[in-house]
């Protein structure tokens, strides 16, 4: 009896230690078909600090950004002189000279905005000058963004940036002339408004027919801005022969001085008739400017203004030529 007893005691264990081998074994041979194991994270690692950098010292980081400078060639009639090449051009900082990285005279995508006088004044101009804006925009690329502010005792934003030039001819028609000229508020505006642009050619084009007469900031306020903005502007001025106001006497001088700091100019024109024509110059000489491209040899981070000088140095047997460029820019402060 206890000899049976025993041998079932041992049967029993052997089955049980075959059934565990055999549920092993399977388990084993499931894992490489159903993965779900999850990466073993591995701890931080401890990174070593540079002695070097160990300093109260910000580290010095090297520029490398150009100083683009868009350049105009007039002839003495005033027409634009292209077909000039790298060597035809010199460029000082101060008074040291610099070396030319960059030279460019191809068409590049500009991001563009017209800030159109509609005070009351205008209502004789409005007609002519609402073409002015559209002979304008037929100069442009297909690439190129715009927007539109108008003004009077305020300025006002009527378009965000576009490519279509249709959603601003359709503002334009419903614009009313009234009010009085809030002309240096829209140019800063104007400005804020280019920072939102995505290329890094900017032109505005100011429409007026007067000086300033109603603006929040002074001229030494705008001409501080439009120093640091890198936005060329471009002015036709709509005068009439006699001046009633001492700000519409100014008004001319005031567009040459703003235009002129940018590296733009101003056209000043006594019949709106002529409006559409001087618009569409202006549109093309946009397209027909030098693009000069240099690092300054200064390096100081001083945030200070540096004049900078074009000078040209023309093919032989070509009458004198004027120089259009921007007058300086602000180094960067740190």
């Amino acid at each position: 009896m206890f000899r049976l007893q025993h041998s079932a005691v041992c049967f029993l264990l052997v089955v049980l230690l075959a059934l565990a081998w055999v549920t092993s074994a399977a388990r084993a041979q499931s894992l490489p078909d159903d993965v779900h194991l999850s990466p073993r994270i591995k701890p931080p690692e401890t990174k070593v600090e540079d002695p070097a950098l160990r300093t109260n010292t910000r580290p010095i980081k090297k520029d490398v950004d150009l100083v683009l400078v868009p350049v105009t060639i007039t002839d003495p009639m005033n027409r634009l002189v292209t077909g000039l090449d790298r060597d035809n051009f010199q460029v000082f900082e101060g008074k040291q000279a610099q070396d030319i990285k960059h030279f460019s005279s191809e068409d590049a995508p500009v991001s563009l905005g017209v800030i159109f006088d509609m005070s009351g004044s205008m209502s004789s101009k409005i007609d002519r000058a609402r073409e002015a804006v559209i002979e304008f925009f037929k100069t442009a690329n297909p690439q190129d963004e715009f927007f539109m502010i108008t003004f009077a005792d305020k300025p006002d934003e009527v378009t965000d940036f576009t490519q279509s030039v249709e959603d601003i001819q359709g503002k334009l028609v419903y614009t009313v002339p009234k009010g009085r000229t809030a002309l240096l508020d829209a140019i800063y505006l104007g400005v804020s408004k280019m920072r939102q642009a995505k290329y890094p050619k900017r032109a505005l084009l100011i429409i007026s027919d007067g000086g300033d007469n109603h603006s929040r900031y002074t001229e030494g306020e705008i001409k501080n801005l439009v120093k640091e903005a890198d936005v060329l502007i471009y002015a036709i001025g709509i005068y009439d022969h006699y001046f009633p106001t001492e700000e519409e006497r100014l008004g001319p001088q005031l567009l040459t001085e703003v235009t002129e700091l940018t590296g733009g100019r101003a056209f000043t024109i006594d019949n709106p008739n002529d409006l559409a024509d001087v618009a569409t110059k202006i549109g093309i000489e946009l397209r027909n400017q030098y693009v000069l491209g240099y690092r300054p040899k200064n390096p100081v981070r001083d945030g200070k203004w540096r004049k900078i000088k074009v000078k040209l140095i023309p093919p032989k047997g070509l009458p004198p030529l004027r120089v259009y460029a921007k007058t300086g820019y602000y180094a960067p402060s740190e």
